[in-house]
């Protein structure tokens, strides 16, 4: 009998697992990827911890964009997304993702990528970096909740207020969502992407004294498919960045002068360029060069950065690929004129999709 309400128990407990499954489709994915990377690094007027110029290091590891996830539809107007990333110590969310079409618009709610990103790179050096932080457009996978409306999507996103540079914080008021909106359309066989993104919140310090700090950005990106060739382009340009995390190498985020007891702006703009050309089905060449450039107000000096990569997509066989590489990352000077060094790199990534 014992065994009897164990198996029944066991029955019961698989039934309801499984019972969402009869009224949805769930379509499982996965991708393993693995960096295998030479990175030479000149720290330019810095040094490391040993007290060393100059550094040379192999990275071979887990990517943490590795992921398994899966698309779920539960019904004609209702689909859904999970998925997990994983490192080789953790695992977390990037994306939990349901949507309803209305018929004239979609909602959605939940984690995922927000209207401020164009990818038109797949560097791969730093785990898929894509050259997003040199002058690509990037603000992540954030909660927001999004709506759609043809090639227009416009999204509340969760407010990324990250502080003020030299200033005491201690109390951040936000009283309204980072609002993000991009409208895409097709132009004679070139795709366009407009984007943009709006945020303002106040700091407060221990004297009850509070400033504003607004950040916004515009960008417009595009791409061109011609035979065997792709071009893509795209140039943002904006104010405070890095106080909404938009992901970017230099110095983007507002200043405080305590002097004159003012906020200081941080303007900026980056551009991309990228050119593939497609030998067969099994070969892939892609090259690209990005710059970004920040400009704090009153500062000695722009802090700049550029990078520029080659590389070849080889496909082995089905959903398994490598991806040789060799590029640099020029880190330019900061805001106080000194030299941020560079990281030249070459080696590969290997990765199989299922």
């Amino acid at each position: 009998m014992k065994k009897f309400f164990v198996m029944l128990a066991a029955v019961a407990f698989v039934v309801a697992f499984t019972a969402p499954s009869f009224a949805a489709e769930w379509s499982f994915y996965g991708s393993a990827r693995v960096s295998t990377f030479w990175a030479s690094e000149d720290f330019g007027d810095g040094i490391d911890a040993t007290g060393s110029d100059d550094d040379f290091d192999l990275g071979h590891s887990l990517q943490g964009n590795s992921r398994f996830g899966a698309n779920v539809k539960a019904g004609d107007n209702l689909t859904g997304k999970v998925e997990m990333g994983t490192s080789a110590s953790t695992v977390n969310t990037r994306v939990i993702w349901g949507e309803y079409d209305f018929g004239g618009f979609k909602l959605g709610v939940g984690q995922n990528y927000t209207p401020l990103n164009f990818f038109i790179s797949n560097q791969v050096f730093g785990g898929d970096t894509d050259m997003l932080p040199y002058g690509g457009i990037y603000n992540g996978r954030r909660p927001m909740v999004q709506a759609k409306f043809g090639g227009f999507k416009v999204a509340l996103v969760t407010p990324q207020n990250n502080g003020l540079d030299s200033f005491a914080v201690a109390d951040e008021d936000v009283t309204i969502p980072l609002i993000e909106a991009a409208y895409s359309f097709k132009v004679a066989g070139l795709s366009l992407d407009l984007q943009g993104g709006y945020q303002t919140y106040s700091v407060v310090n221990a004297a009850d004294d509070d400033y504003d700090v607004t950040s916004y950005i515009v960008a417009i990106g595009g791409s061109y498919n011609m035979g065997p060739f792709y071009f893509a382009a795209n140039y943002w340009m904006g104010q405070n960045v890095g106080n909404m995390n938009m992901w970017q190498q230099g110095f983007s985020q507002a200043s405080f002068d305590v002097v004159d007891e003012d906020v200081l702006d941080n303007d900026g703009y980056g551009y991309l360029i990228v050119a593939a050309f497609t030998l067969s089905d099994m070969v892939r060449f892609e090259a690209g060069y990005g710059s970004s450039s920040f400009d704090v107000d009153s500062a000695d000096e722009k802090d700049d950065t550029s990078a520029y990569y080659v590389q070849a997509t080889i496909n082995l066989a089905k959903g398994v690929s490598i991806v040789p590489e060799i590029g640099n990352v020029n880190y330019g000077d900061d805001s106080l004129g000194a030299d941020e060094g560079s990281t030249t790199y070459y080696g590969l990534k290997w990765q199989i999709s299922f």
